[in-house]
C-alpha cells in the first residue's frame, strides 16, 4: 500500500516563504514522476508542479513559475514544494500525489494520471 504523507504548509504572511515535503512509502519512489496539486475552498483541484522519476524534468503551473520550486530526493523517498514570495490566492490545501505509471512525465498536469494522494497540508497566505 503505497503512502504519502505531507507536511510544512502553515500561516504566512504575503511575500513569505514555505517548503512542502511529502514522504513517499510502500512504492519503489525512484520509478514514479510527482506531482502537487492544490485545492482552495469551493474550488477544484489544480495542478501546480510535478517532477519526472529522475528530477531531470520539472514542470509548473503559470500561477506559479518563478516562484516555486519543486524537486527531489529518491534516497530519502521525498519531493519537496519550495514556495516563495506567496500571495493571498495561493491559500489552499497542497496534496502530493505518484503517477499511476512509472517513468513516465507526459500529461503530468492531468488529475487522472496520478492514483495515489496524501492527505493534505493546509497553506495560508495573509495579505
Amino acid at each position: 500500500q503505497v503512502q504519502l504523507v505531507e507536511s510544512g504548509g502553515g500561516l504566512v504572511q504575503a511575500g513569505g516563504s514555505l517548503r512542502l515535503s511529502c514522504a513517499a512509502s510502500g512504492r519503489t519512489f525512484s520509478m514514479y514522476s510527482m506531482g502537487w496539486f492544490r485545492q482552495a475552498p469551493g474550488k477544484e483541484r489544480e495542478f501546480v508542479s510535478a517532477i519526472s522519476w529522475n528530477g531531470i524534468h520539472t514542470y509548473y503551473a503559470d500561477s506559479v513559475k518563478g516562484r516555486f520550486t519543486i524537486s527531489r530526493d529518491n534516497a530519502k523517498n521525498t519531493v519537496y514544494l519550495q514556495m516563495n514570495n506567496l500571495k493571498p490566492e495561493d491559500t489552499a490545501v497542497y496534496y502530493c500525489a505518484v503517477r499511476r505509471t512509472p517513468y513516465t512525465s507526459g500529461t503530468y498536469d492531468r488529475i487522472r494520471e496520478y492514483n495515489y494522494w496524501g492527505q493534505g497540508t493546509q497553506v495560508t497566505v495573509s495579505s
